[in-house]
């Protein structure tokens, strides 16, 4: 197995949302900047409209949606695959998710000795 091992993905609920939230806003972009546990929120921005750190570190993309984060969430982060979900709940205040009812979730798996060898670059 060559395939490379995705460091974010979504759930099919959170595929949905970030679809609804485009047809509304356009292009949009995640940034998870706090939490260091199961259950933080990361904030979805319309492209553009956050300005990614020089030190920021892109995961992946989820929906076409990039995702970045921190350096120090990264360091915390780094040795788990994100799964990010939508759930019923409000959205952070500056965050495309808040009025729709649902809100991202971030939750987290470790990564098995033979995926770890396999995950996705990281882009800086």
């Amino acid at each position: 197995m060559d395939e490379t091992v995705p460091r974010v993905v979504a759930t099919e609920a959170a595929l949905a949302l970030i679809a609804e939230i485009e047809a509304r806003h356009g292009k949009v972009m995640f940034h998870q900047s706090g939490g260091c546990c199961d259950g933080s929120s990361p904030m979805c921005y319309p492209v553009g409209d956050f300005i990614v750190g020089d030190r920021d570190i892109k995961m992946g993309e989820i929906g076409g949606a990039p995702f970045y984060m921190s350096p120090s969430q990264f360091e915390y982060w780094q040795h788990t695959q994100l799964i990010i979900d939508a759930i019923p709940g409000r959205g952070g205040m500056f965050s495309l998710d808040n009025g729709t009812e649902r809100r991202f979730l971030t939750r987290s798996r470790l990564f098995s000795d033979e995926e770890h060898a396999r995950r996705a670059p990281i882009e800086a």
